[in-house]
């Protein structure tokens, strides 16, 4: 069968986005996999899935599977894209959207010049429910990799980060202790692994390497993540201009209590159809 796709991207985060409501498909891990293929197939870091909703105050269910072919809780740029797409194919017509997400619902709301604000719900700090292995909840932690302590934040965003402070982003260890700590024992469900540097109380760098994926041009839960990590521990405000690869995310939390929101674009690359 020929199955319609679009290929889109935010901030260099990108998606080959399908709809499953004018038309039918079911794809298995391994054609995922092969879709995800940078050489022999579409490419991307995620794949996202528009699908009919499961309840009934919200406009779509929305999906999302890493190029290594499983199925993940969030993602943020995928989010934004995910509204651009729906409103694009003329789907909805609404500027505010409600989507069911494997973690719960979420609003997109479509602002001017390719730009959407996701509400992103309220960051969960409980140990327990991120899930991360320590006693209590604290605003950091001591973690231990190759008889080495790194000091981290743990945050989930409806998927679970480890938020590291480094010096410089440009010389961090993304590559080399990303992958230890992404598969680190005291996360149960792995972790994105976040390297932030703070420029100042109002601006940070962020390099986030994205489990199931590697090092992306940017991660928008990892953006959420890391400004609230830095706000947990003293050292950011409640408004965030968080500098990726790939351009800049404004993050905006008044604290524990509070919903976080993400503002960013969305940008729609082409579409095409491929053989399944």
């Amino acid at each position: 069968m020929l199955l319609r796709f679009a290929k889109m991207h935010g901030l260099g985060n990108d998606f080959m986005v399908i709809d499953l409501i004018t038309q039918r498909a079911h794809l298995s891990t391994e054609q995922i996999r092969r879709l995800g293929d940078r050489n022999t197939g579409i490419g991307f870091d995620q794949l996202l899935l528009v699908e009919t909703p499961q309840a009934p105050d919200v406009d779509f269910r929305y999906r999302i599977f890493n190029a290594d072919g499983n199925e993940v809780e969030h993602c943020g740029n995928g989010a934004r894209c995910f509204a651009k797409f729906v409103h694009d194919q003329r789907l909805t017509g609404k500027r505010e959207i409600a989507v069911q997400t494997n973690n719960g619902r979420i609003v997109l709301h479509m602002q001017g010049d390719h730009q959407v604000t996701v509400d992103m719900g309220e960051p969960i700090l409980s140990p327990a429910a991120i899930p991360f292995d320590a006693p209590q909840q604290a605003p950091s932690y001591s973690i231990e990799q190759d008889g080495q302590h790194y000091t981290i934040g743990a945050v989930s965003m409806g998927n679970p980060h480890c938020v590291l402070i480094v010096d410089d982003v440009t010389t961090a260890a993304v590559h080399e202790l990303g992958p230890k700590l992404e598969h680190h024992p005291r996360f149960a469900n792995q972790a994105n692994i976040g390297f932030m540097q703070i420029l100042d109380r109002q601006n940070i760098k962020l390099r986030v390497f994205e489990r199931g994926v590697g090092e992306t041009k940017a991660c928008g839960t990892g953006a959420c993540a890391a400004v609230v990590a830095g706000q947990q521990q003293g050292l950011l405000d409640t408004k965030v201009t968080a500098q990726l690869t790939g351009g800049d995310l404004l993050i905006e939390w008044q604290g524990p209590g509070h919903h976080l929101s993400m503002t960013g674009p969305a940008t729609h690359v082409y579409e095409g159809q491929i053989r399944i």
